[in-house]
């Protein structure tokens, strides 16, 4: 299985990329999203992947965290969902839009991806909908990106100069907030939804703040 490609971009498309690593170069399929956000060719890259095998054809797939692979685990898991559509989904929603339209049921939101159904969409939100919060909770730990380094044994008329690191990952509260809820008896999709939910009051700006949002929309209504 490979699992990171790291090297040099030697060329750009809508929908893939291919990298260089050490003299060979592996052709990545990517969302346009993740294509949008690669350097240009030349610089590094890394991407986190997942290799499709079949009887006559071995294909990658990349993500730009591990966040966005475990989805894409968990979205070609439904039937119907392929790993081109996966990539559509994702490519729409993000890993974050993703998790909330699960935990809302909003298969509105996963039929918006191109060549996406409403039958299938309601099925990713029916399908996904117990697995998504252990997700969503994990955000935090699991939104590191693939660390391009400095690409070893280039030679020196061609090699670009290092980019700055880059910054630290926000804090994910979404993630925090589900978590500590799954912790105080909560089931995790009523967490994971109630969170979501919370998350569009401008004022749940930090965990302790959406935590007491989704609070108040899980007590018991008169």
């Amino acid at each position: 299985m490979i699992g990171r490609i790291a090297g040099t971009i030697i060329h750009r498309a809508l929908d893939h990329v291919m990298i260089d690593v050490r003299g060979v170069g592996y052709i990545v399929h990517v969302s346009p999203r993740t294509a949008q956000s690669l350097p240009p060719a030349g610089e590094a890259c890394a991407l986190y992947t997942d290799l499709l095998v079949r009887e006559d054809l071995l294909q990658l797939f990349g993500f730009p965290t591990l966040l966005e692979k475990e989805w894409h685990r968990l979205l070609t898991s439904v039937q119907g969902i392929g790993a081109k559509a996966s990539l559509a989904i994702l490519g729409t929603l993000g890993a974050e839009g993703l998790g909330r339209a699960i935990a809302l049921g909003d298969w509105a939101a996963v039929k918006s991806a191109p060549g996406v159904g409403p039958k299938l969409a309601q099925r990713v939100v029916m399908e996904l909908k117990e697995k998504a919060p252990s997700v969503m909770a994990m955000g935090a730990e699991l939104t590191v990106d693939a660390a391009p380094e400095v690409i070893e044994d280039m030679p020196a008329a061609t090699r670009k100069p290092a980019r700055a690191p880059a910054a630290p990952p926000k804090v994910n509260f979404t993630a925090e907030a589900i978590s500590a809820l799954t912790n105080l008896g909560y089931a995790p999709a009523d967490a994971a939804g109630a969170v979501a939910q919370a998350s569009d009051d401008p004022e749940a700006s930090d965990t302790a703040k959406l935590i007491r949002a989704a609070l108040r929309l899980l007590a018991p209504k008169d």
